[in-house]
């Protein structure tokens, strides 16, 4: 492909989504997540995998408040583009509805009785041609709705049928006849009958009010900012996006009893909202680091408690497996920068993602009271100076480093590390964690065991 990337990318992500679409079930959908720049190229695949028929939204989702983006608009949107596998696709869209507020209210059901606020609805419809006889055409208690220009239109299927059937009018949907329905409602006082106009309304109660159904506008949550990265849910993954967000995707195209699919899992956003929310689901990710970042996603939250019954298929578990899978595969740098990230994800910190210079700094472990500990990976022979260098980036905010080896520390390292002393932590309120060594050692094959360094995690 040259130089052109982005045909590169279109490549690879056409043979994936026709396999997408091939296993999506006739009631399953897709939602895609791209920038701007692939956005268009994306919907133009889809259109010829899924057909454009099944297209339903190009979502537009905000992910940061603003951007000074230089010598152009700041871009600040992203597109979900959300397409069904057929028209018998899921959707429950009232289960992620925006409920109105107090004054919404109101304003919306300005009037009341004894069983709360509601507004007039209309028990009209238009006339389409419809020729006077048949049995909506024909007065009822003196209003005859014809001369006026339409029709009777009291509902018979729909939610708000289904409301009056269940608080006011048990049986109301088998009311076939037109003005059996009129009569069952009028003496159920659901008509509102006018001192002035020309017929009369249904009283449409704000308790049956579901709230602002979704639309593809969304303005929250947000991306994670410089602003937000001090929330435990942030992992430092670079295009990690809120639990709430796919919260919101899941519950309206996910039946409780559905599976979740994602193919590109990342630091596992769509499988710990779907775990959440009780769906079974599968992620599936290339690299070794996205799987230790998810491991320790679960590890920070409570409610997803059944990570001891999840299996991980692939993931590496010796050091000749790492050597294997990661050490051994691309290019020098990139295999590297792979090695170091899966370390730091799988002791619970945030690898630094950047590929090249890093000033010693390979990853951060959010600690309690605002406060990091840095930490530096070593593929190769190490020395006494690798953990001095560590120690000369420690300061007020960083006030302890890990050093993550291949080989085993040399003895000159272990002694700098004892001489390091412990950190003491004063912070208010009742948890005072207990002093930990500045300064820490541990091989590969130590954490890949489950040992982790001895700090006050975030928890």
């Amino acid at each position: 492909m040259g130089k052109v990337q982005m045909c590169a990318y279109l490549v690879n992500m056409g043979v994936r989504l026709v396999e997408l679409h091939r296993i999506l079930k006739p009631t399953g959908s897709l939602y895609l997540h791209c920038d701007d720049s692939a956005g268009h190229y994306l919907k133009v695949m889809l259109d010829a995998v899924f057909g454009p028929e099944q297209f339903r939204n190009d979502i537009a989702w905000r992910r940061a408040t603003a951007h000074n983006d230089p010598a152009r608009y700041g871009r600040i949107l992203d597109s979900l583009l959300f397409y069904g596998k057929s028209g018998d696709m899921y959707w429950d869209g009232d289960s992620i509805a925006t409920p109105k507020s107090e004054s919404a209210l109101a304003k919306a059901y300005p009037q009341s009785d004894e069983r709360g606020r509601y507004r007039n609805a209309d028990l009209t419809g238009p006339l389409h041609g419809m020729a006077r006889g048949a049995p909506s055409t024909q007065p009822w208690r003196n209003y005859d709705v014809y001369a006026g220009g339409r029709v009777w239109s009291a509902p018979l299927t729909g939610k708000y049928a289904g409301y009056i059937e269940a608080h006011f009018i048990p049986g109301y949907r088998g009311i076939a006849g037109i003005h059996d329905r009129l009569e069952a409602l009028d003496a159920a006082g659901l008509i509102h009958h006018p001192e002035q106009g020309i017929w009369p309304g249904l009283k449409r109660y704000a308790a049956a009010d579901e709230g602002t159904s979704p639309q593809s506008l969304i303005l929250s949550p947000m991306g994670f900012t410089n602003y937000s990265t001090h929330q435990i849910e942030y992992l430092g993954y670079p295009t990690q996006k809120p639990v709430a967000l796919l919260d919101k995707l899941i519950r309206a195209s996910c039946p409780p009893d559905g599976l979740v699919l994602d193919p590109f899992c990342g630091c596992g956003t769509t499988i710990a909202a779907a775990e959440i929310l009780r769906r079974r689901w599968i992620g599936i990710d290339i690299t070794y680091s996205a799987i230790a970042a998810i491991k320790e996603r679960f590890r920070r939250r409570k409610e997803l408690y059944l990570w001891g019954e999840i299996e991980i298929v692939g993931e590496p578990r010796t050091v000749v497996d790492v050597d294997h899978r990661l050490l051994a595969t691309g290019s020098e740098a990139k295999a590297r920068k792979e090695f170091e990230k899966f370390c730091v994800a799988t002791i619970g910190g945030l690898p630094n993602n950047k590929l090249g210079a890093d000033g010693g700094i390979d990853g951060r472990i959010p600690l309690t009271g605002g406060l990091t500990a840095i930490c530096s990976v070593k593929s190769g022979r190490v020395s006494v100076t690798d953990l001095r260098a560590l120690k000369g980036l420690l300061n007020d905010k960083q006030v302890a480093g890990v050093l993550i080896t291949r080989q085993p520390p040399t003895r000159p390292m272990r002694t700098l590390a004892q001489q390091s002393g412990l950190v003491s932590l004063e912070q208010e309120g009742l948890y005072q964690p207990d002093p930990f060594p500045q300064l820490q050692i541990l091989t590969l094959e130590e954490i890949l065991t489950g040992k982790l360094p001895r700090l006050p995690y975030v928890t």
